[in-house]
């Protein structure tokens, strides 16, 4: 048995000194790297982040410019896409882009408002005529002195997404004029101007992020929202609401950031191609979010939910009142930006 053994102990010296001997690398010579390791290395990778599901507005877009980015790129450029807060939240995106954690995201616009106040212009009431009019003003002078403000702050914006107007819904009753806020509190995001609003109306508010709006409207720490319809389709808010108001009030888009180290860091030619995408993602897009026929059937299953369309005497009303909130906030928006919207 001990000879046995041995022997085998002297095969296995033997096999490791003439690996050491005969395969070891030579280490002043480069290591062979195929085109396939190669181009891993030239890969561009940029991880956009946002916090709405797949199936909105925003969340198809993202989907498509990431698979345009794909084809126009040959795989040059890789879009991550990270959807429904897995990354970041509503609260800190904004932040994790300008640490360069990502590199991209589409917060909305009253997120926004929180870098720079003149992004309040886009939170006043019947700012807007209609998408057409929206889309007018955010692709000449109010879009670029909006993205005027993002520069101090290391971002770049690109692009504007629409989610469409938004509408209310709440759990007590009808809400056919301002006096019928009076005492129900709503899930806001985190706006002083929509704070202002509500309030100015007798109502109460709460800053919660969008995906805890579904839990926080079923255990009644809330009474009701404002959203586009097709928010409160992805996230079945219809499911815990009793009442809904086709309003019309207040509109809902997205800025889409880079980043601007990171931007300037790239090719100019794959700043070309991300803008091309960009261009032909934004205009299907904003197509899209205008077409709510298929979000209200899915919100009309629901028997449960009384909807109700504000007359045109009945939106009057609402303009009527809303006209204090731009006395309020004209200063703190900025007269230039102000300048660029109608209102009520």
């Amino acid at each position: 048995m001990k000879a046995i053994a041995s022997i085998g102990m002297f095969i296995i010296v033997g096999l490791l000194a003439a690996y050491l001997v005969g395969y070891q690398p030579n280490w002043n010579e480069q290591l062979y790297q195929d085109d396939e390791q190669t181009g891993l290395k030239q890969r561009i990778v940029i991880k956009f982040s946002h916090v709405v599901a797949e199936n909105t507005p925003k969340g198809l877009a993202a989907a498509e410019f990431a698979d345009l980015v794909k084809r126009k790129s040959k795989d040059r450029v890789e879009i991550q896409v990270f959807p429904n807060g897995m990354l970041y939240g509503e609260n800190n995106e904004v932040a994790a882009l300008q640490r360069g954690d990502i590199q991209m995201i589409a917060p909305s616009f009253s997120t926004m408002s929180e870098i720079d106040p003149a992004w309040l212009v886009m939170d006043l009431p019947f700012a807007f005529k209609d998408q057409n009019e929206v889309e007018s003003k955010l692709n000449g002078l109010l879009g670029d002195k909006l993205f005027q403000t993002l520069k101090p702050h290391g971002m770049k914006g690109v692009a504007f997404w629409s989610n469409g107007f938004k509408q209310v819904t709440n759990n007590v009753r009808p809400i056919l004029g301002p006096q019928d806020f009076k005492g129900l509190k709503f899930r806001i995001q985190p706006s002083p101007l929509i704070e202002r609003h509500i309030k100015n109306w007798g109502g109460k508010t709460s800053v919660i992020p969008f995906n805890d709006a579904y839990r926080n409207l079923a255990d009644g720490s809330v009474d009701g929202q404002e959203n586009t319809i097709s928010n409160i389709v992805s996230k079945r808010l219809y499911q815990v609401q009793k009442y809904m108001t086709i309003s019309n009030h207040g509109y809902l888009g997205y800025a889409v950031i880079f980043n601007k180290s990171f931007w300037d860091s790239l090719p100019s030619d794959v700043q070309q191609m991300l803008m091309e995408a960009l261009d032909e993602t934004t205009e299907q897009a904003n197509k899209k979010a205008a077409r709510n026929e298929t979000h209200m059937n899915e919100i009309n299953t629901n028997q449960n939910l009384q909807i109700s369309i504000l007359t045109k005497e009945q939106t009057a009303e609402w303009r009527i009142a809303s006209k204090e909130l731009y006395k309020d906030f004209a200063l703190k928006i900025g007269a230039d930006v102000m300048s660029e919207i109608s209102g009520p």
